[in-house]
């Protein structure tokens, strides 16, 4: 490591910031000096050592009392870390997005000394910054209550009070083991443990106390602020594994602001409003229960929108070109050995034996039964593209802790389809997906946030001048559909890189929903081949790709999105006929009937009840519109219509509403199908009338 170099003044690093002086000691000042290089693409030599706070401090004073982290060649690194080499420099402010990361960790180290200072003996394990937030596990007897959040979250807003410094220090690795030892701190001393002999151990000092870190962290606790809150209590085993040590771990979400904060608070308090799981049972959508952990019992209501939504896509799905097929849900192990899922995903498999001693697998993915189907008869250059969709019911085993109700399950069906195709074909029909999936995400009320391209991560197969091949083939594709991705470092899977779409929904969350994957390594395994132009044996190029994905878990986004009260096309029950006298129930079944045979899905409530209370409850229910009969309505033919969310009522009649509602109810394929259908009739119309 190059040796640490001594502070020097400010002005003298303001010099030498413009580069060394001329002459022969320039010449031996440059074995000292490193080049920053600025966003504004100007480059600076500075000492080696030089820390970011005196870079800040060369350029302006100001901005080194503003400044909270920088960044060196994309890594962020602590203010007063001293800098041994060169590279791209940036001097980041609080309230930077990048800097928002390190905020929520260092919460979580201002929540620990807390949780420590007001209940002594309790030990820290890991308390790492998460989407939105932040956690901490700790080890205590004694349960954590939720009065005790209010204590902890007042005693962070001391230890910010405070300004205590936050200094990064380098101890080795068996003094650290020593102290955390010393201390009580089992947990700390055994994650050290873990780390090489030999190897250096970074340590971050928070005032008195502190703690085992990478880092990065802000300078101090002020800078932290007090824009965070302390949300709930879980349980967590130690290190994720159920045979160790129950801790308990305290959740928090910290922010730049308090108007970020506040703008949170809301958007997770709407969030619980929209939560799919009390609006399933409060629209008698589905249920789950312990006997079947992971699985879903659909009712008729939630069955009826599954689907809506499995009609849909198949629909898009015939007129995309995919030939539909289906695959066993169970087969034996040596299928899945050759495909490569027994080594690498046994664990989240599902295995049975029979009495004749075969051991066999439910199907915890498609694609190799979708290979075999590509296999069976011979198949040549002009066959390809081959599109091959299925609706497969697959199995994975998730730990019951992770398990959340539609979002995370263990039995799910995915609109799962493969494209088998030749190489010079990638480009195309990725680009041809792209399309598909935007216009499929956006029927559903779906936003796209982005695309981002998952590239290779550090266990992977293949060699680098492949995965140069086919990230360069993806992102080509995506420029080719008008689409620019975000770069999603090391998320591909370990065999191909990946296309993977982040939806928005109306409340601002984003969802991953949809992917497209390129495969060469399947069809290599399972020995898919195609007779080439050139009469000789080729293997195809395989393109794993899903738009809705799980089709539970979809669902579940789209409750949410919705908060259950979906367009007319996706209710599960789209009118309910609702009498207000029982002198009108002959009409209401008679218009009951005549919306039905216009293709709605229509419930009628002759009750002996008011019809307040009947308005009311179906509102609850999220039932998009409402047909009132009375005495009068049934003497004119006419319904009074009451439209979700609105006071209004619509008189008008029978036909007339069956009509209006129909063209409605049309799924936005259908309706655009229709639009054109209705523009061809007026244009040849035209062309007669001018004849």
């Amino acid at each position: 490591m190059a040796r640490r170099r001594q502070a020097v003044s400010l002005s003298s690093l303001g010099r030498r910031g413009l580069g060394p002086a001329a002459g022969s000691q320039a010449d031996l000042d440059l074995q000292d000096m490193i080049d920053l290089i600025f966003p504004d693409g100007s480059k600076r030599q500075y000492e080696t050592g030089v820390t970011g706070r005196d870079v800040a401090a060369s350029i302006a004073p100001s901005l080194a009392k503003r400044a909270a982290l920088i960044k060196l060649d994309g890594a962020l690194l602590d203010l007063d870390r001293p800098l041994e080499a060169g590279g791209a420099f940036e001097i980041l402010m609080r309230d930077s997005p990048e800097a928002l990361e390190t905020l929520r960790h260092d919460a979580s180290h201002i929540m620990a000394e807390a949780v420590q200072e007001l209940f002594p003996g309790a030990q820290v394990t890991i308390g790492p910054s998460i989407d939105d937030g932040f956690y901490y596990d700790f080890a205590r007897d004694e349960p954590f209550s939720l009065d005790d959040l209010a204590k902890i979250e007042q005693r962070m807003k001391e230890i910010v009070d405070r300004d205590e410094p936050i200094t990064r220090e380098v101890w080795k690795r068996d003094e650290a083991i020593e102290h955390f030892k010393s201390i009580g701190e089992a947990y700390k001393a055994e994650i050290i443990e873990g780390f090489p002999a030999g190897e250096e151990i970074s340590v971050y000092r928070q005032g008195a106390w502190k703690d085992l870190c990478r880092g990065p962290h802000l300078p101090s606790t002020k800078a932290v602020g007090k824009a965070f809150k302390l949300t709930k209590l879980a349980g967590a085993y130690w290190r994720g594994d159920h045979r160790n040590a129950q801790l308990q771990r305290i959740y928090g979400t910290a922010w730049a602001s308090e108007a970020d904060l506040e703008a949170y608070l809301t958007r997770l308090e709407e969030a619980e409003k929209r939560d799919h799981r009390r609006i399933g049972r409060a629209m008698d959508l589905f249920h789950m229960q312990e006997e079947g952990r992971g699985m879903v019992f659909w009712h008729e209501k939630g069955l009826t929108l599954w689907r809506v939504v499995e009609d849909y896509m198949r629909r898009r799905l015939d007129a995309a070109g995919y030939a539909e097929v289906r695959t066993p849900q169970v087969l034996d192990r040596v299928f899945w050995e050759k495909s490569g899922h027994w080594e690498k995903y046994r664990p989240n498999m599902f295995v049975c034996e029979t009495e004749e001693g075969e051991e066999l697998s439910l199907k915890p993915m498609n694609c190799p039964g979708h290979v075999q189907i590509f296999k069976f008869g011979q198949k040549s250059y002009r066959d390809l593209p081959l599109r091959m969709s299925e609706f497969g019911a697959c199995h994975r085993y998730e730990p019951s802790g992770a398990l959340h109700g539609l979002m995370r399950v263990r039995a799910f069906t995915q609109d799962d389809a493969h494209i088998f195709c030749r190489e010079d074909q990638i480009e195309e029909e990725t680009a041809r997906f792209i399309q598909l999936a935007d216009s499929v995400h956006a029927d559903f009320g779906l936003t796209r946030d982005h695309i981002a391209l998952a590239t290779r991560p550090a266990v992977r197969a293949g060699s680098d001048e492949f995965w140069d091949k086919a990230e360069a083939q993806m992102l080509a594709a995506a420029r080719r559909a008008g689409v620019e991705p975000v770069i999603a470092e090391g998320d591909g899977a370990f065999y191909a890189p990946k296309l993977d779409w982040v939806l928005k929904d109306s409340i601002g969350r984003t969802w991953t929903c949809g992917t497209i994957q390129l495969d060469y390594v399947l069809p290599e395994r399972l020995e898919a081949e195609y007779v080439g132009e050139d009469g000789q044996k080729h293997r195809p190029v395989m393109l794993h790709r899903a738009i809705c994905g799980s089709l539970e878990r979809f669902i579940g986004v789209l409750i949410e999105n919705y908060a259950g009260a979906f367009p007319l096309w996706l209710a599960p029950v789209q009118v309910v006929v609702a009498t207000i006298t029982s002198d009108a129930d002959d009409f209401a079944k008679q218009a009951a009937r005549t919306l039905a045979a216009r293709g709605l899905r229509v419930e009628t409530d002759l009750r002996n009840e008011k019809i307040n209370y009947k308005v009311r409850e179906h509102s609850l229910a999220k039932v998009p519109v409402i047909a009132v009969i009375g005495r009068r309505e049934a003497e004119t033919g006419q319904l009074a219509l009451r439209r979700l969310g609105s006071d209004r009522q619509e008189v008008i009649s029978l036909e007339a509403a069956a009509n209006m509602l129909a063209l409605e109810a049309d799924a936005p394929d259908v309706a655009r199908e229709g639009q054109g259908a209705r523009s061809s009739a007026e244009t040849s119309a035209g062309v007669m009338e001018s004849g």
